[in-house]
């Protein structure tokens, strides 16, 4: 079973607009090298971590044609980062200028970003209103509409009673509450899903965000639309543009991702088979299709 806090990368530490201390992994093992290419970051979904990425980065960082820095962002409130007091700031302007905040901080003028999920939503806004600082774009399951149905099964489950009295557990209502759209996962990819999750305390795994994320899903109105962002998305339709998509996912459907690939002409479309939302991007034939889109850019 893979360890997803194995070696590989440098951690580093950040400060927010607002004073809070936020984590990074920096994948950069040849400097020499990759100082000749934009470096890619990555940015996690609602309630996930940098862990998620860790065999990703491995494979871009160490590729041995053309290896890039990786660099893959903890959100306020997830994995290192520190939790923030005032839960109102969960939300994705503030966490887009954190994304900007790390840029600045670690000296990334323009890069290549994979946004898983709430990932991708951040990136819509950075592309609003922060356009210099992407290159292009890969979006892991998500666009500018959600699915009400995907998004109250996330609430459900993140918001569910049971916790896991051990790891092995944590694996078995990881595959409970996911299996039926993840049939490509072997029983080691559950085991490494619960290392990504959840952060170990005195021996036990706990869930690795502030509860405060989960709970506020609960106040959504799911009688009324849901916002959208096609607004911010024309924005990314000027950028070399990814989509990944979770063959049984339930937040992005069919319908939305047509939509994208019909405002944007240039979409590169790559389904995730047998799995659901949101794919794990370093399984199957996944890292083949990023690598050729990565092949096209600076």
């Amino acid at each position: 079973m893979p360890d997803t806090d194995a070696g590989g990368f440098q951690e580093r530490f950040y400060t927010s607009s607002d004073g809070l201390r936020l984590y990074a992994r920096d994948y950069r093992l040849d400097q020499t090298v990759t100082a000749r290419r934009l470096p890619v970051i990555c940015l996690p979904g609602l309630t996930r971590n940098t862990r998620d990425f860790h065999p990703l980065a491995l494979l871009l960082s160490r590729d041995t044609r053309v290896p890039r820095r990786v660099m893959a962002l903890d959100s306020r409130g997830r994995g290192n980062s520190a939790w923030d007091e005032n839960e109102a700031n969960y939300n994705l302007a503030i966490e887009a200028g954190d994304v900007i905040a790390a840029c600045t901080a670690f000296g990334i003028e323009r890069a290549i970003f994979i946004g898983t999920s709430r990932g991708g939503l951040i990136l819509h806004l950075i592309a609003a209103t922060r356009p210099d600082l992407l290159e292009a774009v890969i979006l892991n399951d998500i666009g500018p509409v959600l699915e009400a149905e995907g998004l109250a099964r996330i609430r459900d489950y993140l918001n569910s009673g049971r916790k896991p009295e051990d790891w092995n557990e944590a694996a078995v209502i990881l595959k409970e509450n996911h299996g039926a759209s993840f049939t490509a996962l072997a029983e080691e990819d559950w085991h490494e899903m619960a290392l990504a999750l959840y952060r170990d305390i005195d021996g036990k795994p706990v869930a690795d965000f502030d509860p405060a994320i989960a709970e506020a899903l609960k106040s959504i109105d799911f009688s009324q639309p849901l916002p959208d962002l096609w607004g911010q998305f024309e924005s990314l339709s000027r950028l070399p543009l990814m989509l990944i998509r979770g063959q049984h996912t339930s937040l992005l459907s069919q319908e939305s991702a047509g939509e994208m690939a019909r405002r944007h002409s240039g979409l590169i479309r790559h389904t995730a088979e047998g799995q659901g939302h949101a794919p794990l991007l370093h399984l199957d034939n996944i890292p083949t299709a990023i690598r050729a889109f990565l092949a096209t850019c600076p």
